[in-house]
């Protein structure tokens, strides 16, 4: 699959062998008993937490994506839960983003802390610390929500020189941005969520590497702790995945369109955009990236003007997630994100561009 187009990969991504009669994309399992046989012992699929056929698919299908075996979990926060928790241990310190997703800093500060793990805060964009010492460093790039990058392959370099593991959240981007492993990472984590799976009706996670003792660990938790993804979960996340290279195409068309629209306006502050020339990560993400997402942040200045540019637009949801076919913004001050009172993420859906502006036109001049 690896010499094939985008478009092309993700639609054939993880399917079995043609079978006479039966669907492309066979339906789910549901954790019914298996047969087992009384002479042999258990086979491929023996108890639906530890083995399930269609979370198989998923997985291979993911994992060609990524560029590595996969491990789907419950959710994306599930995911980076039995990363740090099959890694680190009493006595270990770990680097975060300071500028990443708010939950995982609050883990740290309650759960890690609680177990003997140090946490390091560090900006996406730098300065990076000396990681002499470090066990993990995690990194989110481009970053949710503030949307600073870094650079995957000069990080992942002086972390492995301090010994340390990297792992990258890939979430914004999906493995259709950008290859973290590839780019020097030892792991992969993601919230499948948000735009790999595109429709707003799915709850997953992942964690992808190519370290087999890594993978081990991370497969153990997920056996003993089972933070597993259902059966339909999984079947809706590879129907998705198909339309992937398409969702996100027109995403990025909108966001460009959007981040040039806002950029032109007075009245609108701090916009930010990666794939705009000047944005302060267009360098590093034009080498980097192989396609920018469909998220931008800005400021409109306070949380009432927010709402009333929210209740003014026809288009744009108000709605915590993102990455999905629908546009939604989030004022991330409201979740106690440590992002000014009016900061706005975002996220551009597959609507036609021309429609989009003037929605966003006409509900910014009525704020």
């Amino acid at each position: 699959m690896s010499d094939f187009q985008d478009g092309t990969r993700v639609v054939h991504a993880g399917l079995p062998e043609p079978v006479v009669g039966e669907p492309f994309l066979p339906g789910p399992v549901f954790a019914a008993p298996y047969h087992l046989d009384p002479a042999e012992g258990p086979g491929e699929n023996d108890y639906a937490r530890t083995a399930h056929p269609t979370r198989r698919q998923l997985e291979a299908a993911i994992g060609q994506l990524e560029g590595a075996p996969t491990l789907v979990f419950a959710s994306g926060q599930a995911a980076i839960t039995a990363l740090l928790l099959s890694v680190l241990r009493a006595g270990d310190t770990v680097a975060l983003p300071a500028d990443g997703y708010f939950t995982v800093r609050a883990f740290a500060e309650g759960t890690l802390r609680g177990l003997g793990v140090s946490t390091v805060l560090v900006p996406t964009a730098g300065p990076y610390p000396d990681f002499s010492g470090v066990r993990l460093v995690l990194l989110e790039t481009p970053a949710n929500p503030g949307l600073d990058v870094c650079d995957i392959n000069a990080v992942a370099a002086a972390a492995h020189a301090a010994g340390a593991l990297v792992a990258v959240d890939n979430t914004t981007a999906t493995p259709l941005g950008q290859l973290p492993l590839a780019l020097g990472a030892d792991v992969v984590v993601a919230s499948g969520t948000k735009a790999l799976t595109g429709h707003s009706d799915v709850l997953l996670g992942y964690v992808a590497t190519g370290d087999d003792e890594l993978f081990a660990k991370v497969e153990t938790w997920r056996k003993q702790t089972g933070g597993v993804p259902g059966a339909f979960d999984c079947w809706l996340a590879h129907r998705s995945i198909a339309t992937l290279d398409l969702r996100l195409a027109r995403q990025t068309e909108n966001a460009a369109a959007v981040a040039s629209l806002l950029s032109a306006r007075d009245d609108v502050t701090g916009v930010r955009w990666p794939g705009l020339a000047s944005d302060p990560s267009y360098p590093v993400a034009s080498a980097q990236m192989r396609r920018i997402p469909g998220v931008i942040s800005f400021d409109l200045g306070s949380a009432e003007r927010v709402a009333r540019f929210l209740t003014a637009a026809s288009l744009v949801f108000a709605a915590t997630s993102f990455g999905g076919v629908h546009t939604t913004a989030d004022r991330r001050a409201q979740w106690g994100d440590d992002t000014p009172a009016g900061f706005v993420r975002l996220s551009c859906g597959i609507e036609d561009p021309a429609d989009l502006l003037a929605d966003l036109t006409a509900a910014l001049d009525q704020a």
